[in-house]
């Protein structure tokens, strides 16, 4: 743990107008012990660093609590690294902290000035990282052989798309928009919503956070076919049991996590879909009520995409897009959103130019197509490492069960 300079203690004493008396029992406050973990201390100091950190990333509506949970981990991750002769390298956590800053796209070094502009010190970053890369060769070196997938199992996972039966799945979703200078923030965020188990967590982070049309409804989405996903989401909700989410998926603005709420097959067998023909009209002033008041007047006077062009006429060609592309070539914002929409509905809930312009994103037709060419691999990776998630989780917890933990 870093120490902190002697003139800092003297500051902090003359802003509070102590005398140099005081200061010392502060300082001694901040470094007594707050929590025991089994023979392990966490101090005052600690906790005052870990919320401070979480505050600057705006990942924690009430940072202190959070940061005795993280650190109270933490210390119980470490300790099952170190029995497991897990001791990672300054090198490999240094690399960690550039891959972090990385996310913000901020070099280290400028993400550690961010932290110490806003009063962390760079100690409590490297023990953050230590604390997740030592957790991370843990438990791919305890948890990696058990995490084999059968064919079977990719095969269920496929057969929204196969013959025979079909996989339906009820989601709740959440799209964190990114602005510039949020890249970070946002990141650390989202990795705390995925690690959500409740429902009632994930609907109150839709209402707080998405920027879905959705959030009102804590991001709860309609049954919706397995094969009607983007083709880059199906490993990843499907590998899902109810109540967990996914990692953060990154998309065009945004971040979006999925929650899974129900599972079920059918033995109805949707189309594969070949092509989908949709229409996007671009509205000046992003998601303002204004723009999006006349959003609305657009959608109730259009019944399909051809309805568009009148309202086009004399605007610059890009104005309105038209296009039909394959499932895999949308991108995957736009795919998604169109997953939710019959023939000649519309969303406005995408937006271009860093949010300046609105999406008015129409669906006119799908053009199924009678074979299916899915990504085994793809598929295969995401059930192994949502396997690994969970005994990740179960150990985790088993270590929190077994753990003295006393708070002073």
């Amino acid at each position: 743990m870093q120490v902190i300079p002697s003139r800092f203690l003297r500051a902090v004493a003359c802003a509070a107008g102590l005398a140099l008396a005081p200061a010392a029992l502060l300082a001694q406050g901040l470094f007594s012990p707050a929590i025991l973990v089994d023979e392990m201390v966490i101090t005052n100091y600690e906790i005052q660093q870990r919320a401070r950190m979480i505050e600057v990333l705006n990942s924690g509506s009430d940072p202190m609590k959070l940061a005795r949970e993280q650190l109270v981990d933490d210390r119980l991750r470490l300790q099952a690294a170190k029995d497991a002769g897990i001791d990672p390298s300054a090198e490999e956590v240094t690399d960690g902290m550039a891959e972090f800053a990385q996310r913000g796209n901020l070099s280290l070094e400028q993400f550690v000035g961010v932290l110490g502009q806003n009063g962390v010190d760079e100690q409590t970053f490297r023990d953050f990282v230590t604390a997740g890369l030592s957790w991370r060769q843990l438990v791919q070196l305890r948890f990696q052989s058990r995490t084999t997938v059968s064919d079977e199992e990719v095969d269920r996972a496929l057969s929204g798309s196969a013959t025979g039966s079909n996989v339906r799945v009820l989601l709740s979703e959440i799209i964190i928009p990114i602005r510039p200078g949020t890249e970070a923030q946002v990141q650390s965020l989202a990795e705390r919503i995925s690690r959500y188990r409740s429902t009632a967590e994930f609907s109150a982070a839709a209402r707080e956070y998405s920027a879905t049309a959705t959030r009102g409804e804590g991001g709860r989405l309609p049954w919706q076919d397995l094969s009607a996903l983007p083709p880059v989401l199906r490993p990843l909700v499907i590998g899902l049991s109810p109540g967990e989410v996914t990692a953060p998926i990154p998309i065009q603005g945004a971040v979006a996590l999925f929650q899974m709420r129900q599972l079920e097959e059918s033995g109805y067998t949707a189309p594969e879909i070949a092509s989908v023909d949709y229409a996007t009209y671009y509205m000046a002033g992003g998601r303002t009520p204004e723009t999006l008041a006349k959003a609305r007047v657009l959608a109730s006077k259009v019944d399909r995409c051809d309805d568009l062009y009148a309202f086009a006429k004399g605007q610059p060609a890009e104005v309105l897009q038209r296009q039909s592309l394959p499932p895999s070539e949308l991108p995957t914002d736009v795919a998604y959103e169109l997953s939710k929409l019959d023939p000649g509905e519309i969303s406005t809930a995408l937006s271009r130019s860093n949010g300046q312009t609105l999406m008015v994103l129409m669906l006119c037709n799908r053009t199924p197509t009678v074979t299916a060419d899915a990504d085994r691999q793809q598929v295969t990776i995401g059930l192994r490492n949502q396997r690994l998630n969970q005994m990740a989780e179960a150990y985790l917890s088993q270590l929190r069960a077994n753990a003295h933990i006393v708070e002073k």
